[in-house]
């Protein structure tokens, strides 16, 4: 299973480029950024893709990605540009999470302020991943739908991955899983349980999962399962043999990569530097598997 980190995008650069160098030096696999205008108010909070193209610029090997991107401010034709500009940087090594977004009363919904109903922020998405997959795999094209439209326009051609970057795609409920099957190279569990442990919880997405693949002629073993941590009661990081039960239970369950918290002290996600390099040792011992890529 391979294991990345989330990392804060609230530090100056040298800070935060020197952390980027520190989490590939201590061998994990993926470093993901939250997508957003803000996050839980707090200021300042780097843009995602300027950041991944300063990181992909002082590391070589750890992949990197966005945890999500989301249509709440993004355009797929500008998105698919800087997907691919990222691809060429860091010479193949960005995977895009894609999701939903946050509604009216979290984070980029509060900026924003527009409140859009379930359905809507449904129907949204779909249109989105849809359209940045076909402007990431053909060439020219002219995509055209109810909330964004591109005529004959060129992105593909430079790409070091191929057909594109892997999408990795967020969603629960059955519209969210067909859009994973459909267009992902992998999908995103990010269970909100902070009261317990969400294993079970997984477990049954995952086997909605595989019924979506079998209904939609789908390989389940073709699509990686990756679990962000840090929402639930699992106390991933607080010893590596509390870890090392959970990376064995999830893996059991079918999860194939997971999401730690870079230790941010003060919060939530607060954690011993000590306890998370010997977390580090364990994954960099295993080393990084086939990512989807």
């Amino acid at each position: 299973m391979n294991v990345g980190v989330v990392l804060w995008p609230i530090e100056t650069w040298p800070e935060m480029g020197a952390v980027w160098r520190r989490a590939e030096e201590l061998g994990f696999h993926t470093g993901w950024l939250y997508d957003h205008l803000a996050w839980r108010g707090h200021s300042p909070w780097d843009e995602a893709y300027t950041s991944l193209a300063a990181a992909a610029a002082v590391t070589s090997k750890i992949r990197l990605g966005t945890l999500v991107t989301s249509p709440n401010f993004r355009h797929p034709l500008p998105t698919a540009h800087a997907v691919k500009t990222l691809d060429r940087i860091s010479n193949g090594r960005i995977t895009l999470g894609v999701g939903a977004g946050g509604t009216a009363h979290t984070s980029d919904g509060d900026v924003l302020d527009a409140e859009r109903s379930p359905r809507e922020r449904a129907d949204r998405y779909a249109e989105w991943v849809g359209q940045l997959d076909a402007l990431l795999t053909e060439a020219p094209v002219t995509v055209r739908g109810e909330h964004w439209a591109a005529r004959d326009v060129t992105v593909a051609p430079g790409l070091v991955q191929r057909p594109r970057p892997p999408f990795y795609i967020a969603g629960e409920g059955p519209r969210g899983l067909r859009l994973a099957v459909r267009h992902g190279q992998g999908w995103i569990a990010n269970p909100q349980s902070p009261d317990g442990p969400a294993l079970e919880t997984v477990r049954a997405r995952m086997a909605w999962l595989a019924e979506t693949c079998e209904a939609e002629g789908r390989d389940f073993k073709s699509l990686r399962r990756l679990l962000l941590t840090g929402f639930t009661g699992d106390p991933w990081t607080r010893s590596l043999a509390d870890f090392t039960e959970l990376y064995e239970g999830y893996a059991d369950a079918g999860i194939t990569d997971v999401a730690l918290h870079w230790p941010r002290p003060g919060t939530p996600w607060e954690s011993d530097p000590g306890v998370f390099e010997e977390i580090a040792a364990y994954v960099a011992e295993r080393g990084a598997q086939d990512t989807g890529a």
